[in-house]
Parts: structure tokens; C-alpha cells; sequence
């Protein structure tokens, strides 16, 4: 959620820092501040509501000279969006903090430092940090030695960048729950939340564990595990460039990404299918061995990862014969759920950073549900650490908050997974084959569904001045209708609801009338003549119809219904081919509403709190 960038140096590092900043505006942020320490030895601060643009301009005013420095976007948990709530926080003018996560026992710890003469600015729980750190500064601790005292008394979750003038060639960093990586140079060294932000300084990355505390300076960085000692961590070379998320030619970073899943999905594909079959080691060197021993799935995820694991559940169910349950991270870790043993516990994220999956995961080990695998866009992220299997996306940095290609690229992940366990259950090698085509097929119809961009452009014109929207869909196109309704939320800010077809006359047939626009997925499947049947309830009733059908269905435009033709699509593949024109109604009804499509309101890309 909130970003973090530091750097030490031998040259200026405020431009540094601010060109990290616009890196992470992509992860959601409400305000933004940094700190610099001087040639005089002196803290300078600047923050501000909004935009890093602002911010920008608050430097280009007054200019902050130095070599030590720490910045952060803050996107609001505790207290609101203000200047005196942006970090970074400074301490009596000595020592400055930013922070990601939460601290769970700050009113505890604020009321202690109220009583020893502490004067608090701000209504966060990251101000509690900055004064504790200072609190043990002042028994004489070196800082080092004094965050580390600190972190004693935090209970929560933490990316901590911290810097004082009394030390002013170290910059102490520490992270528990929260992402943090060290980005290495020569006679410089940095901090980020996420590699993207740093790879115009260095493609030299060090991923720190949680629990760990480190020290950095111009020579080098020197790591502590959570007990104190020194440890080394692994030294990564990333392989994306700086322009890798740069937006290019494309208006928004969610067109680009869009357009980009022909693409993703062929890069998701390569080297895991050979002669017609799903390759088992893709997932792991113990993976045979682990699926061998699964009688179920247990799919943990939040938000657009959610709607994938639903359609994986009836995948898994209808191809592999495998009983699946897809759980909400955040209710699955507090209700107690009864344990399956043998069960394969599935955490998809496009982080691996979400707090409430990696929570999910932890409970389900704790719980003895069975083995664990991952499927994940980022290498080196928490989720994938802490799981025995991993199956990456490979969907490239996602900078768009509004998931798209990363939810595709999971879908395919989620596809293979479905093969390689339906084996064990009686899928011949005939219907694998079959799915395997269907898979290499897949970039093309993908291709071909983006060509509808022009006609769907022009279709949003009828949206954009609506409030609400019902999408409908029928088994696994369903959750393709769950997602599109949360796309169009998301970034236009319309009110949108998805339900099963044949509920409409359950409840939601009472909504139907002219000004509410009914969206519908008409894949030529064995449910298509149910789904008719509901469409044609809707018509009666002077609802307006926008119906995305295969061309293979058979659905007419009539009055009131408008049909968008998608190119013959397979049943296996067809949910996630007919997300994608979905997709792109979501981003032309946003652009013609004027909304911020790339960082829409309230919402963050990496969500790392509960």
C-alpha cells in the first residue's frame, strides 16, 4: 500500500527519491513527504496532500541538498489525509521514520511516551516509532542499537526506513509483515517497497527476510536476523529495465497492461507445456510427489485473485473431479474453519504481499490443512517464500491498480494447475491434449477479443452518464461477472453488482429498468439456453441488454439488446478470453467519466494491512 524509498549516497539524493515515489504511485497513496539530511547536519522535511507531482514542486521551491535520505507515499490507515499525518515523522528535530504497516499497541505506547513529555504532531501510530527510536537515543544507544530496542515493543506489521543526524552516514531499515528490498550500487545503497521503484539506480537487488534489521552505508549493507546475529542474504540481479513500467505509447497503464496479456499469457505458457502435456516440475521439484497425496483444493485469496480462485473451484471440479472451496483471505483466517487433511492449500496474489492471504496461509499451516502452493507475479515476495510450491505468473510489473493482466496470467496458472491433479483423477491424455491446445490457442483469442476495443469505446458513450450496472453470467461465468463488475466500480466509479443469472428473479429482477444496464457473458456452452431464457427476463421487464456472446450462440440484437460478437471460443479457455472485452468496458467507461484510471480513489495496488 504505502511506498517507501531511502537512499544513501555520494551525491544528492532528493531527485532519487522522488523519482522512486512516482515509481510506487501505482500502489495507491493519499499524501507524500521526505526528509534529507544536510551538509549542516540539520533534518529538512517537505510533505504533501496529493499528487508526488506536489511534492516535486515543494522541492523545486525550496530545494533539500544531501546524501541521506528517506521518502514515502502514505496511504491512510490511522488519521486522515493531512499534512501533519504524511510521513516522514521526525523526533525532537533529531531523528526521522517512515513506516508501512500497522502498529497494533500504538495507544499503549503513546500514552507511556505522554507521561515522559513526548508531544505527539500527528494522529498516526508511526509517530510512536520515531519517539521510541529517540527515547532510546537519548540512554545513549547507537541507532542501530536503539531500533532494535524499538522493535522489541512494536506488536503489528512494519517496513521501517529510519535516519538521524547523530549518525549521519547510516540508514537503519527493518521489516516484519511488510515488503522491503535493499537495492545495491557502487558507493551508494537504497531502499524501496518494491524493486520498480529503484531500477533507474541499480538491477542489484537484497530481499530482506521478515524479522530483519539492516544497516546501510555508502561501503556496503550489513544484515541481522530477528535474533541480532549477522546473516548474509542473496544477492539478486533483476531482469526488467527502467521502461519496463513505463507506459509507452498507451494513455493508461491499465491499456497497456490490457493490450499487454496476449503476451503475458504466451510468457505464463512457455516452457511449462511439451508434446501436448502439462510439465509437473513447473510447479517445484517435490511437486509430483505433493500432488500425489491431494484429495482436495483450498483456495485463499482476496479481491480479483478472488474471482479467480471461483472459477479455478469449478475448473477443478467439472475437469479434474477435485473438491475445491475458495475462501475470502480475510473471513477464512477468523472463522475457524474445520481442517481437511491431504488438502492443497492454493494462495494466488499478484504481490504475494496481501496481509490477509499471507495470514490465510499462515492459519491454514497452523491449522494442518496439507500442503502449500503459490501462484504469484512477484519472485521474491513473502507469499512465495513461506510456500513449499510456486507456479509464477510472469505477467510483468501490473503499475494499473485495477488488476488485469495479472488476473489472466492466474487463470492460466490456475488452468494447468487443474491438468496436472485432473490426471490423478482419470483425465486421459486425449482431454489433456485437448486443454493443452486450447491453451496454445489462447494468446490468438485473446488477440482477437482486443480488436472489439473501437466498438466497445463507443459502447461506453451509453455508460457514462448511469449509476448503476447488473452484470449476469452462469457457471464459470459467473466470476467473469463478479470481475467485471468490480472493474467498473473500481475505476468509474459506478455502482455495479454481478450475480448468477438465474437469481435475477430471486431479487434483483426488482432493479431492472431503463436506466439500469444489464451486462451479460453468452459463451456457446451447455448453459447458454438457460441463460436466454434469463436475458429474455430482463427484456421483458425494459431493461437494456449488452450481451458479449461467442458468435456461435445465436444471440440477436433486438431492441433494447445490443450484442457484442466474440471470436468461436472453447468452453475451457472461455472464461478468460471473455473477461477481457469486460476489461476494456471498465477502461473506456472510466476515461469518458474523467476518473484517475491508473490510481483510482480509496484503493491501493499492494494491499499490506489487514
Amino acid at each position: 500500500m504505502c511506498g517507501i524509498v531511502g537512499a544513501i549516497a555520494q551525491r544528492d539524493v532528493a531527485p532519487i527519491l522522488l523519482e522512486g515515489l512516482r515509481r510506487l504511485e501505482y500502489r495507491g497513496y493519499d499524501s507524500a513527504g521526505m526528509v534529507v539530511l544536510g551538509g549542516d547536519g540539520a533534518l529538512s522535511r517537505i510533505r504533501a496532500t496529493g499528487k508526488v507531482s506536489e511534492l516535486g514542486a515543494l522541492q523545486q521551491q525550496s530545494p533539500l541538498p544531501g546524501s541521506l535520505g528517506i521518502a514515502h507515499t502514505r496511504w491512510a490507515t490511522h488519521g486522515k489525509p493531512t499534512v501533519a499525518n504524511a510521513h516522514p515523522h521526525i523526533c525532537r528535530d533529531t531523528v526521522a521514520v517512515v513506516h508501512n504497516g500497522i502498529i497494533e499497541n500504538h495507544e499503549e505506547l503513546r500514552a507511556r511516551q505522554r507521561a515522559q513529555g513526548f508531544v505527539f504532531t500527528s494522529e498516526t501510530d508511526t509517530e510512536v516509532i520515531v519517539h521510541q527510536v529517540y527515547h532510546y537515543l537519548e540512554q545513549g544507544k547507537d541507532l542501530l542499537a536503539a531500533v532494535q530496542a524499538t522493535l522489541a515493543e512494536l506488536h503489528g506489521a512494519y517496513a521501517l526506513g529510519v535516519v538521524s543526524k547523530t549518525e549521519p552516514g547510516r540508514l537503519v531499515v527493518a521489516r516484519r509483515g511488510s515488503p522491503l528490498v535493499i537495492g545495491l550500487g557502487i558507493g551508494e545503497n537504497f531502499i524501496a517497497s518494491d524493486v520498480a521503484a529503484l531500477l533507474p539506480v541499480t538491477q542489484r537487488f537484497m530481499f530482506l527476510e521478515d524479522g530483519d534489521v539492516a544497516v546501510l552505508t555508502t561501503e556496503g549493507c550489513q544484515v541481522f536476523d530477528r535474533n541480532g546475529i549477522p546473516v548474509r542474504r542473496t544477492e539478486r540481479l533483476s531482469e526488467l529495465t527502467a521502461d519496463a513500467v513505463e507506459r509507452g505509447e498507451y494513455r493508461h497503464y491499465m491499456l497497456k497492461e490490457i493490450f499487454e496479456q496476449p503476451r503475458a499469457v504466451a510468457d505464463c505458457l512457455q516452457g511449462r507445456i511439451a508434446d501436448n502435456r502439462v510439465l509437473e516440475q513447473s510447479f517445484g521439484p517435490d511437486a509430483a510427489r505433493i500432488f500425489d497425496t491431494v484429495q482436495g483444493v483450498h483456495i485463499i485469496a482476496c479481491g480479483t485473485s478472488y474471482h479467480a480462485g471461483m472459477i479455478g473451484r469449478y475448473w477443478l471440479e467439472s475437469i479434474a473431479g477435485v473438491p475445491c472451496s475458495v475462501e475470502v483471505a480475510s473471513e477464512f483466517r477468523y472463522r475457524r474453519p474445520v481442517v481437511r487433511k491431504n488438502s492443497l492449500i492454493v494462495t494466488l496474489s499478484q504481490s504475494g504481499e496481501t496481509a490477509d492471504t499471507l495470514a490465510g496461509l499462515q492459519e491454514a499451516k497452523r491449522l494442518g490443512f496439507g500442503h502449500s502452493l503459490a501462484i504469484c507475479n512477484v519472485p521474491e515476495s513473502s507469499l512465495v517464500r513461506e510456500s513449499e510450491l510456486v507456479l509464477m505468473t510472469r505477467a510483468g510489473p501490473e503499475i494499473g491498480v485495477a488488476s488485469t493482466k495479472a488476473f489472466t496470467t492466474q487463470l492460466v496458472s490456475l488452468l494447468l494447475l487443474v491438468i496436472v491433479l485432473g490426471r490423478r483423477q482419470g483425465l486421459s491424455e486425449a482431454q489433456e491434449a485437448a486443454l493443452v491446445q486450447q491453451l496454445i490457442s489462447l494468446p490468438g483469442k485473446i488477440e482477437h477479443a482486443l480488436q472489439l476495443n473501437t466498438q466497445i469505446r463507443e459502447l461506453a458513450e451509453r455508460f457514462a452518464d448511469k449509476h448503476h450496472a447488473l452484470f449476469l453470467g452462469r457457471g464459470a461465468q459467473y466470476p467473469v461477472a463478479m470481475e467485471g463488475a468490480l472493474k467498473l466500480k473500481e475505476i468509474s466509479y459506478i455502482h455495479a453488482e454481478a450475480y448468477p443469472a438465474g437469481e435475477l428473479k430471486h431479487g434483483p429482477l426488482a432493479l431492472v429498468d431503463a436506466d439500469m444496464p444489464v451486462i451479460a457473458v453468452a459463451p456457446n456452452n451447455d448453459l447458454l439456453e438457460k441463460l436466454k431464457s434469463n436475458l429474455q427476463e430482463v427484456s421483458a421487464r425494459g431493461g437494456e441488454l449488452f450481451v458479449f456472446a461467442d458468435e456461435g450462440a445465436g444471440v440477436a440484437a433486438t431492441a433494447g439488446v445490443t450484442v457484442l460478437p466474440v471470436a468461436a471460443t472453447d468452453d475451457g479457455i472461455a472464461p478468460i478470453v471473455f473477461t477481457v472485452p469486460l476489461q476494456l468496458l471498465a477502461y473506456h467507461v472510466a476515461v469518458l467519466k474523467g476518473t484517475d484510471v491508473d490510481q483510482p480513489r480509496n484503493l491501493a495496488k499492494s494491499v499490506t494491512v489487514e
